[in-house]
Formats: C-alpha cells, structure tokens, sequence
C-alpha cells in the first residue's frame, strides 16, 4: 500500500478512550516508528462521549466510588500487552486538588465541578461530570503517550456507513459529509444507542396519541425530556434499575425540591410516581464496607477450563441447564468461603471438610444443598440466589399502604445489612459475580437474564439514594407498585392502569406512563444507521439479536462465520458485552483485556499492511 495507514475509531467515549490507551501501550512494541493515522468519530467531545458529557445536569451521580473506578491496566489483568499503570478517580482527584493534575481546559471554569473534586471523599459517589473530567484527562493523556508519528484527528460528527470489502480499504460516511474517512481498519466503539421500540411500545405510543396521554420509551434518562411531565399528577414508571434513580432525581431535586435531615421538603412541582417492575423492588444498595482478610480464591469452579469444556459442548448450550448451576455454585465457593473463615461461629464443622465434600458435589444437586444445610445451622446464612432474584415471589398485601409500609421496610434493611460487615459473605458474592463476568465473555451471548441479575445484585445505587427513595416515599411522592407490574390501557376512560401480582385490588390510573430503562441492543431493532448498515450488509448476529465478534480480537463476524478482517468492535451491543462501564482497580477487568486484544489485532494487521 502507498501513504500512511488510517484507523478510524467510531465513539469516543470510554470505549474509544481504552482503545486508544491501549494503542498507546502495545504500538511501541508492535508497530515500531512507523506512521499512523487515527480518526476518532464522535458528536460529543472525547473521553466522556455522550453519556458522560459534561452538558448534563450536575444533580445526576456515577453509580460506583471515587476508589472504584479507573481507566488503567494493572497487573491482575490477563492480557497480552504491557501494564500502564495510573490514577483511579479518587487519585486522579486529589491530584487535581493538590496541583499535580490539571483539569481539562473545557472544564476549567466550571465553579461547580472544582467544588465536586474538591470534596471528593475515596468512597463518595462523584457526579457524573467530574466522571466526565477524568475520562477527558484520561484520552489527553493517552494521545501524548501515543508514538511520535501515530497522530489522532477528532470529527464530531457521526459515523452513519462503512462500505468496503475484506480485502479493501473501508469507508466511513459521516452524517452531512459527502466525502467519506479512507481507513485500512475500522473500530466500531459505539455505547447505547437509540432503538426502535419495541411492538408493545407502539400500540402504547398509539393509545397515548389518541387519548392526548404521554407515554416515554425506554431512553438514557439524561436525554429524555422531562417538561412535559405534569406536576401533582399520578405517573406510572416501569422499570426500578438505574434509569429510575436517575428519573427520580430529575422530576423532585430537579424540580426543585430538596433533601434535609432525612425528610424531602417538595416544591410543589413534582408529580407522584408509581412504580414497580418484574421484581418490585429497586437494586441492591451499593456495599458500604471494604474489604478485610483471607479473599476466596476467584475463580474456583467457574474459570477457564470450564469455560472451554462449555465451548466445546456437543450441543447448544442452554444458559439455565448448563451454564448457571456452575455459577450458582462459584458464587456458593465464594460466600461460604467468607463464612467459614470470617464468621466461623455461624459454621459447624471443619472447614477444609466441608470445602472438600463442596468441591466434589455436583452443581445445583441434592447433595450439595445436604451439606450446606448441615454445615450452615441459620437458613439466613445459606446463599439462596433464586429467593435473592425474586425477593417478593409469593409476597401479598391486603392494600396498597400495607405495601408501602413493607417496602419502605424492605429497603431500610436491605441498607442496614448491606453496610454491616457481619454480612460480609455478600462482598465475597459480589466479588464472585466479577469474576464470574470476566468469563462469561469468551462465551458471547448468554441472554439478558444474567445481565439482569448481575446488576440487581452488583450495580445497584449508591446507598445516599435509596435513603432519599425512603424520604421520597414518607412524603408521598414515590408509590410502589410491587412484584409483577403489568400495565394496560382504558380506552373508554382514555388511561393507562398498572397493577401488580402483590396487591389485589383496583388498578393505579394514570395519564403518563414512562419506561425507566435503556433501549434494548439488539441489531434488528437500532436506530443507528451505521448498524443498520452493517447488519443489512451481512454482519453475523446471535440468536438475541446481538452483534457477533470474536471475543479474543473484537473482529467483527459475517454471516458465513468468517471474521472481517478489516472491522472491530466493542460496546454493549456485541457479543462480547462485559456488562459492567468501569472496572474496580485490581479486579482483572474483562473490558480491558478486550480493548487489548483489540488494539493489538488492529495494530499487528496495520503494520502488516504497511
């Protein structure tokens, strides 16, 4: 080939940012002094994209601790290229604080995110624009790393094709743009994208336009505008996962009300939602407690080797038959692990017996629940995953206030327990569930089951939020709906109802009804025009719709199963989703081993090229 190479990078939010990190990391030992051209195609500027734009409102907070958070490799990560060690947020932080670090020149005169650092505790929750501030930092810094003559181009724009063969170069058409990008490598590092909604979302968006209702579709909160939801109002909310917090917070402190002294003053101009979801409950509260100890040896019996004899199944693997009993039981090791050697009283029995007689067990058998339940004399200390997932399967109450007065107690002591540490076998669980997920992506597409569950147990909300959801249900703005919640129209009456399994009764009415949940990814149904292309094209995709790569390099699949060796891709989107934004320091994080294995594909290949 003639002329420097070029690799064109769709998104530039975490995603793009890692991946050029990693560039950053592997091209001194991969690609030489050789030149190289990328372009990062993003409309938001790079580092934050869009979801972690500084444009949003200060009041919304990033779901996980300062401590918790970071953009850099350490050496617990399995991968191929060299450790670049750096700040987590919380260090990164106090750096700003102390003069070490500058903040990005964009945000530099914002009064509001200098006072967000400045009192950034290692285990307070930042908001999401000083999130957005060290991913910023995080790009600049890895665009200085990058070799002399590897230079990056941003385009804020948006990618809308990629045309070309596997064996030529690509094109990538930004929207309003008539000449495209020439790239010998494209990277699609795209996040939630738009979707087309769903066939009960429409007949509901139908039902709203004849009726004069308003109905909102599953969105990113911090998009969805929010005015015309009316004040003082019944509104029904489906969905009790993240994107309520946020809804929560927008339509009360974003209205102008406010917390004080546990109580919420209102403004007046808040409505009152109801809401409820399959579970009926929001999130598990995040864990208020660190780490203190002997740590369960991660992964035990769900590592690699079974991941491999599971990839080798003569037949489909079904996620439920052949793939949960085996985490069931990783997440057992990891929990009775803790118990025996952190709460031994709650125990009988020697422990090297009892680890002994688990490990030979089968998964999900008689036999393994015989000898949890003579190990382990207090139900309550027994891991019961299925009564953890539905904690209100066969729960009634006679009325609604019954339920509130239960709910509001629900969540009191799901607080209480998730930050006292003689719960501490739910950290050990939680740090099984890590591990577990790191496997799980050589797997591809496992369902959104599992993703469900990983977050309603390991991404739930800080816990200074559901203490506000409690204040917020004193005063009569929250109203919970429960387990089960089914939403229907009134066509004589012109209304949307809800109602759930948990209370009999009449159904709550309302003229607004709002999804609280992010567009699904599936390909067949997105908004994106670059995916729409793509699939329309021939890209291979599961059997949940998702886009299917290769999960040692992020080589796009065709339909004939051949990799396209010329386009990548990473996101939620595809097949090899790691679920979690952010990865704890120390934890081995799946996301940056991928970002690895990819910049390490794309830089071999176009140095092969040169």
């Amino acid at each position: 080939m003639s002329g420097t190479p070029a690799l064109v990078v769709i998104g530039a939010g975490p995603s793009g940012t890692g991946l050029i990190e990693r560039i950053a990391a592997n091209a001194p030992d991969l690609y030489g002094d050789h030149p190289l051209t990328i372009h990062l195609v993003d409309p938001h500027p790079p580092g934050g994209g869009r979801i972690w734009r500084h444009g949003q409102s200060p009041l919304l907070w990033m779901n996980s601790r300062a401590e918790d958070v970071t953009m850099f490799t350490d050496d617990t990560v399995r991968m191929a290229g060299p450790v670049r060690p750096g700040p987590a947020l919380n260090t990164w932080a106090a750096e700003v604080r102390s003069g070490r670090a500058a903040l990005p020149e964009g945000a530099r005169a914002d009064t509001g995110l200098r006072d967000g650092i400045g009192t950034l505790a290692d285990d307070g929750f930042p908001g999401r624009r000083v999130q957005g501030a060290y991913l910023r930092w995080v790009y600049e810094r890895a665009v200085a790393a990058l070799p002399q003559r590897v230079t990056v181009h941003w385009h804020r724009g948006s990618a809308v094709r990629v045309s070309g063969s596997r064996e030529g170069r690509q094109r990538v058409w930004l929207a309003g743009h008539g000449t495209p990008l020439l790239a010998d490598a494209v990277v699609l590092a795209v996040g939630h994208l738009e979707a087309e909604p769903e066939p009960e979302h429409v007949e509901l968006a139908d039902f709203a336009r004849r009726h004069g209702l308003l109905h909102l579709p599953p969105d990113f909160t911090a998009d969805t505008d929010l005015d015309a939801v009316p004040a003082g109002e019944p509104v029904l909310v489906r969905g009790f996962g993240l994107a309520f917090v946020d809804l929560m917070v927008l339509l009360t402190e974003g209205r102008g009300g406010r917390h004080a002294d546990g109580a919420y003053l209102p403004s007046g101009r808040e409505p009152v939602l109801y809401v409820g979801s399959r579970r009926g409950v929001p999130y598990h509260s995040k864990l208020g407690y660190g780490w203190h100890g002997e740590k369960p040896p991660l992964p035990r019996f769900f590592g690699p080797d079974r991941i491999e004899a599971l990839l080798k199944a003569d037949k489909p693997l079904d996620f439920r038959r052949d793939v949960w009993p085996h985490i069931d039981k990783e997440l057992g090791h990891a929990h009775y692990h803790r118990l025996f050697t952190a709460h031994p009283e709650r125990t009988t029995g020697r422990r090297a017996d009892f680890e002994e007689r688990y490990a030979a067990a089968e998964p999900g058998g008689a036999e393994l629940a015989a000898l949890v339940a003579a190990a382990v004399p207090d139900p309550a200390d027994r891991l019961d995953l299925d009564a953890i997932d539905r904690p209100l399967r066969g729960v009634r109450h006679p009325s609604h206030e019954a339920l509130q007065k239960a709910m509001r107690g629900y969540v009191t002591a799901d607080l209480a327990r998730r930050h006292d540490p003689a719960h501490s076998p739910d950290l050990a669980v939680f740090l099984g569930l890590l591990s577990v997920h790191g496997q799980l992506t050589r797997l591809g597409d496992v369902g959104d089951w599992w993703h469900g569950f990983f977050g309603f147990l390991a991404s739930g909300p800080p816990g200074p939020r559901l203490h506000q959801l409690l204040a917020l249900s004193r005063a009569g703005i929250v109203r919970f709906l429960g387990a089960g919640t089914t939403v229907d129209t009134d066509e004589r009456r012109g209304l949307f109802l809800a109602g759930s399994t948990t209370v009999p009764g009449p159904r709550t009415a309302a003229r607004t009804l709002i999804e609280a949940r992010l567009p699904g990814p599936a390909l067949e149904r997105t908004r994106s025009p670059l995916l729409q292309e793509l699939y329309a094209e021939g890209a291979a995709v599961t059997a949940g719709g998702l886009l299917a790569v290769d999960p040692d390099t992020g080589h796009v699949l065709w339909s004939d199963g051949r990799p396209h060796r010329r386009r990548f891709a990473l996101g939620p989107y595809t097949s090899a989703r790691t679920g979690a934004v952010f990865t704890r320091p120390r934890t081995g994080g799946p996301a940056f081993r991928q970002n690895d294995a990819t910049a390490r594909a794309a830089l071999t290949f176009l140095r092969d090229l040169a």
